[in-house]
């Protein structure tokens, strides 16, 4: 399954390099809630599994937000805002990081369990592995103060939400948490959405972005990551994202025959390494 949820969540930004030409990041992001919602819904109209209780709609929502409509928000707006698809999966790898360092905040206070002098290996290998698959994409002047705030704003937001629902949410059918994570992320971003003034453009990219971003990336990918949170430790689960750059990276050499040179391959080598370290 992790692996599956790797190959998944590396495919956002090659969508991303589909869409952005044709649609503004919130209007195409509220119709991909609005489907999202629509396709569970069918779904869940043939299935009939248990509502979570109502005293968990409250964390769902919470958690939606942060994890879909801040996350998602923040790293298509970067992008549309000149940032470089390489630069946003640096900050937003900073993930692991920054959740290793709560939770060891949170253990020197007695309430939670340190992470380890080997997981910290881990996490530090992992991150210069990303560095190394990610820098040559740095380019000179796409890097602004709007663009690198909307970025960190997406790393704080899948930091915090990670967090909240390991911490919050209990356990419940990842269909219906889905659909009440996806209905609070529409809700969100809709009102943003109205405010902006770019037209869509129905051309086929747009579509193909479109359709391949709700049944692969949010009723796969999401419905993945919120197993994975259920399931694992959330150093464990954040670890973990670090393998989409260089997957990413893997995919548009594929796609779209960028250069994949051996510093990247040594990246990813690391990025495996520190993985690895992290999860045994």
């Amino acid at each position: 399954m992790p692996w599956v949820f790797v190959l998944i969540w590396s495919t956002g930004f090659i969508v991303a390099r589909y869409a952005m030409p044709h649609a503004p990041p919130l209007s195409f992001l509220a119709l991909r809630y609005a489907l999202s919602v629509l396709c569970f819904g069918a779904w869940l109209v043939v299935l009939r599994p248990a509502w979570p209780a109502r005293s968990e709609w409250l964390h769902l929502s919470v958690s939606g937000v942060l994890m879909h409509a801040g996350y998602l928000g923040g790293v298509w707006a970067a992008v549309k805002h000149g940032i470089g698809a390489g630069t946003v999966a640096l900050l937003v790898g900073l993930q692991p990081v920054l959740t290793a360092v709560w939770l060891s905040m949170r253990a020197s206070h007695g309430d939670a369990r340190a992470v380890s002098a080997r997981q910290w290996l881990g996490l530090v290998l992992g991150l210069g592995g990303l560095a190394l698959v990610v820098w040559r994409k740095l380019g000179a002047g796409e890097v602004t103060p709007l663009n690198v705030a909307l970025a960190l704003f997406a790393l704080l937001s899948i930091t915090v939400g990670t967090l909240y629902q390991k911490a919050h949410v209990r356990v419940a059918d990842v269909r219906m948490a889905n659909l009440v994570q996806l209905l609070a992320a529409f809700a969100a971003t809709l009102p943003l959405a109205l405010l902006e003034t770019e037209p869509i453009t129905w051309h086929p990219e747009l579509i193909g972005a479109l359709a391949w971003s709700v049944l692969a990336l949010t009723l796969g990918g999401s419905s993945l990551l919120y197993l994975l949170i259920q399931r694992g430790a959330a150093t464990q689960v954040t670890s973990l994202l670090y393998l989409v750059p260089p997957c990413t990276a893997l995919l548009a050499w594929l796609l779209f025959g960028e250069a994949f040179t051996g510093t990247m391959l040594l990246g990813m080598a690391m990025t495996v390494t520190g993985v690895a370290l992290v999860v045994r």
